[in-house]
C-alpha cells in the first residue's frame, strides 16, 4: 500500500516485501490522494496505450557521467538562449495579482512570477512555499503544449475550474488569483514528490548511465523506471543512489522550464530510445512539448515543479523491482526504483519509524500469525480462507446481508461464466478483455465474470419492468475473477478470485437523490460500527463522457443535492473532471487507525449500460412516445472486495479483532486438570449460544495459558475452578489483562449477545 496524501500529514504502508517482481505498470502504482486534479498527470502513468514496441533499447553498458549528458545539456543551453530572447521581446503589461484574503498586488507579465510575490510578503512565506496555484481572469498567453509523460488524452479532462499549478519562478501571464501552497498542502505534496523524482533521474542516469523512461509521483512518494541491459538495481546499491541524489539535492539547482518543438525535443533526447519513442507517439507534428532541467537532468516533463532541488533536505531509495516498458512483457526490462523525500529530516525519521509501526500490522504477517488465510503458488492470487479466517469473512457477509434486509435489497445469484457476447453488448471487452479469464468452449469464446454488473442487467431485462416496482435494488455477492498480472499480486489487497458485497440500483431519475442519500447512509453505518472517518468527494463529467450533456447536468445536481442532505453544505467537495465516461460518481474515502485512506465504498451512476443492454420501464405515462421509459444503474457497494476489506480491518485493528466479528471469542482455561468436564460445559453453553469458543486443558502454567491466550487475541479469557463449578460462573478477563471478576454463566452469555448485537 502507499503514504497517503491528506491532511492529517501521516504516513501509510509502502510495501517493501518484495524486492524483485514483474509486473504491468499500471494503475496500481497510482494515487487516490485527496486532490486527484492537480496529481492525475504527475501520478498516471503511460499505461499501455502506445502500440508495443518491442525490444528497442539496444546494448547497454554501466557507464557513471555517460557522453550524452553533457551532449544533451549542451544543446539545451542553445535552446534555452533562444527562448529567453524571445522574452525579452514582450511588450511591458501591467497586471493584476489577487490574493486569497482579497488583497491586490501589481505586476508585470511575462516578468513578475509567484515567488517575486511571495517576496514582496515577507520572506519566510517565499521560503516555505512550494508551489503556486493560477486562476487566470485575463490571460495573455497560452501556452499550448502536448506532456509526453501523461496517460494518452488525459489533459483534455484536467479541469482548471479552481486553477492550474504554476512554477514559483515561472512569469505569470495575466491577470489572476494566486494561491501560494506550502507542503503540507496535497498538491503541493504531489509537485514536491515529482521533483523528486527527476532528483532521483538524475542519480541513475549520472551513476549507471540509464536510459529514463517514466518517473511519476505517488501516494507513497514516487519511483523512476530507467534501461539497463540485463543489469539491475541491488539494495546494495541503494545507498550509492541516495548519496548522489542528496549531492543534486544540496547542489540547489533550479527546475528550469522550456518549450520545445517536436523536432528539438528529438535532437535533445536522440541518444534515449525511449524518449524518442514518446515523443514520435505522443508529439503530433508541428506541437509543442515541455521539459525541465535541473542539474545534469533533463527530461520530458509537463510540471509543475519546486524552485530548486535545495528544498529537498531528505531523500531515501526504499525499494526496487522490475517491470517492462509500457508494461508489455514483450518489451524491454526495466528497472524500477521506489523512493520517499521530504523538506526535513525529521519527516524521513518519522516516515521509517511508521513504516515499522505498519509492519507490526501488515496483514500478510497477522494472517499468517492468527491462521486466518494462505496463498499457494499453484492458484496465485486466490485465497485459501482457513477456519479462523473463514468466521471473519462470513461474518463480513452476513453483516452486509443483515443490512440488506433493512434496507429493502434483494439478493440474487447470478453465473461465474458468461459467452464473451455480454461483455461485446456492455463493452468490457473492448476495454478490459485482457483482465479476464478467457477460454473457448465449443469454437466459442467464454469468460469469468470480473463484475457483476452486466449480468445484473440481464436479470433486469428478463422480463418486462413496471415503474411501480422502481427502485428496484438487486445484491450479489458471486464470486469474481480478474486475471492480474502475477508480480501485482499484493496480499488480500490485489488478488485474482473475490468476493463483493455488490449492489446495483435501477431507478427513474427522479429518485436518484433518494437512492444515492440511501447509500450513503448505508455506507455511514457500516464505518462508523468499524471506527473509520471518512471524506466525500463529487466527482463529474470527464472529457470523454458519453451521454447527453443535459442528462449529467441533472444526475451531478441530484447527486450534489444529495451531498447537502446527507453531510451538509460545504462538508464534500468536487472533483471536477474525475467522473466515470458512464456517470458521475461519489467517491468514498476512509481512514484508518494509522489515518491511511481507502478507498473501498462506492456510490456510481450508470446511463450507458442501461442503454446498451435497451433496458425499459413501462412507466406511469400511457401514450406510445412515453410509455416506456430507460431506468439510471446506481452501482454501489459498502465493503468493496470482501477480501481487501478483511485486509484493511486487519491491520486497522493491528489483529485486536472487536468481539462481534472476533475468530476467537473466548477460551475457556482450567485452573486444573480435574475442572476439565466443567470447563468442557462451559463451552458447550457458548458455543450453544453461537459464539466461537475453545478449551486450552494442556499441562502449561494457568499463567502461561493466559498469557498465551492474550497474545493469540482471545476477546475473553475464562478462568474456571472449584468456586466458579460450584456457583456455574466463570472467572473473566479480557485481553487487554482487565480482570472482570467472578460472572455467572448465563449472565455472561447474555453480555455476548449484547456485545454482537451492538457489533462492539
Amino acid at each position: 500500500s502507499s503514504t497517503k496524501v491528506s491532511s492529517t500529514d501521516r504516513f501509510a504502508v509502502l510495501d517493501l516485501a518484495s524486492s524483485k517482481v514483474n509486473h504491468k505498470t499500471s494503475t496500481a502504482d497510482a494515487t487516490s490522494a485527496a486532490s486527484k486534479r492537480a496529481q492525475t498527470r504527475a501520478t498516471k502513468e503511460i499505461g499501455a496505450r502506445m502500440e508495443n514496441t518491442g525490444h528497442i533499447g539496444g546494448h547497454f553498458e554501466i557507464n557513471e557521467n555517460p557522453q550524452f549528458l553533457a551532449e544533451r545539456r549542451a544543446i539545451f543551453d542553445r535552446f534555452w538562449a533562444e527562448s529567453e530572447a524571445k522574452k525579452a521581446s514582450h511588450e511591458d503589461i501591467e497586471i493584476s495579482i489577487t490574493l486569497p484574503d482579497g488583497s491586490v498586488k501589481s505586476g508585470h507579465a511575462f516578468k513578475t512570477s509567484p515567488f517575486d510575490v511571495a517576496m514582496g510578503i515577507s520572506k519566510g512565506l517565499a521560503d516555505s512555499v512550494i508551489i503556486a496555484k493560477v486562476l487566470y481572469t485575463r490571460r495573455l498567453e497560452h501556452d499550448s503544449v502536448v506532456a509526453c509523460d501523461k496517460e494518452e488524452d488525459e489533459e483534455a479532462s484536467a479541469p482548471i475550474e479552481d486553477g492550474e499549478l504554476w512554477d514559483l519562478t515561472r512569469p505569470l501571464v495575466g491577470d489572476c488569483q494566486l494561491r501560494l501552497l506550502k507542503y503540507d498542502d496535497p498538491e503541493a505534496k504531489a509537485v514536491f514528490w515529482h521533483s523528486s523524482a527527476h532528483v532521483l533521474g538524475a542519480a541513475l542516469e549520472s551513476t549507471f548511465g540509464a536510459h529514463l523512461t517514466i518517473g511519476p509521483a505517488l501516494q507513497s512518494g514516487f519511483y523512476y523506471d530507467a534501461y539497463m541491459g540485463d543489469n539491475s538495481v541491488s539494495d546494495d546499491t541503494l545507498k550509492k543512489i541516495d548519496a548522489k541524489a542528496m549531492e543534486v539535492c544540496k547542489k540547489k539547482h533550479p527546475f528550469q522550464r522550456l518549450v520545445l518543438s517536436k523536432a528539438q525535443a528529438l535532437e535533445m533526447f536522440a541518444a534515449n530510445p525511449f524518449k524518442v519513442s514518446l515523443i514520435t507517439n505522443k508529439v503530433p507534428d508541428g506541437s509543442m512539448t515541455t521539459v525541465y532541467k535541473c542539474g545534469d537532468l533533463i527530461d520530458l516533463c509537463k510540471g509543475p515543479h519546486i524552485p530548486h532541488t535545495g528544498k529537498i533536505k531528505a531523500f531515501a531509495s526504499v525499494k526496487t523491482s522490475s517491470t517492462n516498458w509500457l508494461g508489455q512483457v514483450n518489451n524491454d526490462p526495466l528497472q524500477r526504483v521506489y523512493g520517499v523525500a521530504f523538506p526535513d529530516k525529521a519527516l524521513l525519521k518519522q516516515w521509517k519509524e511508521f513504516q515499522e509501526q505498519a509492519k507490526q500490522r501488515d496483514h500478510r504477517n497477522l494472517g499468517n500469525k492468527q491462521e486466518l488465510f494462505f496463498f499457494h503458488q499453484l492458484s496465485p492470487g486466490s485465497c485459501f480462507w482457513m477456519p479462523h479466517g473463514a468466521r471473519v469473512y462470513n461474518k463480513l457477509i452476513s453483516f452486509i446481508k443483515d443490512e440488506y434486509w433493512k434496507r429493502g435489497y434483494q439478493e440474487v445469484i447470478t453465473p461465474n461464466v458468461f459467452n464473451l457476447n455480454l461483455w461485446e453488448t456492455s463493452g468490457h471487452a473492448q476495454h478490459y478483455k485482457e483482465n479476464m479469464f478467457v477460454f473457448e468452449v465449443e469454437g466459442q469464446e467464454w469468460g469469468m465474470k470480473p463484475m457483476n454488473c452486466p449480468g445484473h442487467c440481464l436479470l433486469f431485462a428478463h422480463r418486462l419492468r413496471s415503474y411501480r416496482e422502481l427502485p428496484l435494488r438487486i445484491a450479489d455477492f458471486g464470486v469474481l475473477h480478474r486475471n492480474e498480472v502475477s508480480g501485482a499480486l499484493t496480499g488480500l489487497t490485489r488478488v485474482r478470485r473475490f468476493q463483493q458485497d455488490d449492489a446495483h440500483i435501477f431507478c427513474r431519475q427522479d429518485q436518484i437523490k433518494d437512492e444515492v442519500i440511501g447509500a450513503l447512509d448505508f455506507m455511514r453505518h457500516v464505518y462508523t460500527v468499524f471506527g473509520m472517518s471518512y471524506t466525500l468527494e463529487l466527482s463529474t463529467r470527464p472529457a470523454k463522457a458519453l451521454g447527453d450533456h443535459a442528462l449529467w447536468d441533472t444526475a451531478e445536481a441530484q447527486l450534489a443535492l444529495a451531498l447537502n442532505e446527507f453531510a451538509g453544505e460545504g462538508k464534500w467537495k468536487i472533483n471536477a473532471g474525475d467522473g466515470a465516461f458512464y456517470g458521475p460518481k461519489i467517491d468514498i474515502k476512509v481512514y484508518d487507525a494509522m489515518e491511511r485512506i481507502h478507498q473501498c465504498a462506492t456510490v456510481q451512476l450508470d446511463f450507458q449500460l442501461p442503454i446498451r443492454f435497451d433496458l425499459q420501464y413501462k412507466s406511469a405515462i400511457d401514450n406510445s412516445e412515453e410509455s416506456f421509459q430507460r431506468p439510471v444503474m446506481v452501482h454501489r457497494a459498502m465493503l468493496g472486495s470482501v477480501e481487501r476489506m478483511a485486509a484493511v480491518l486487519m491491520e486497522h485493528w493491528g489483529g485486536k479483532w472487536p468481539f462481534w466479528l472476533s475468530p476467537r471469542q473466548a477460551i475457556v482455561i482450567p485452573v486444573d486438570p480435574k475442572f476439565a468436564g466443567y470447563a468442557a460445559e462451559v463451552q458447550r453453553r457458548i458455543h450453544d449460544a453461537h459464539f466461537y469458543v475453545d478449551v486450552d486443558d494442556s499441562s502449561r502454567t494457568l499463567n502461561k495459558k493466559v498469557r498465551e491466550a492474550q497474545l493469540a487475541q482471545y476477546n475473553f479469557i475464562l478462568v474456571v475452578g472449584e468456586q466458579e463449578a460450584t456457583s456455574e460462573s466463570v472467572s473473566v478477563r479480557t485481553r487487554d489483562n482487565e480482570v472482570r471478576g467472578c460472572i455467572p454463566l448465563s449472565e455472561l452469555i447474555e453480555q455476548f449477545h449484547q456485545l454482537s448485537n451492538e457489533k462492539k
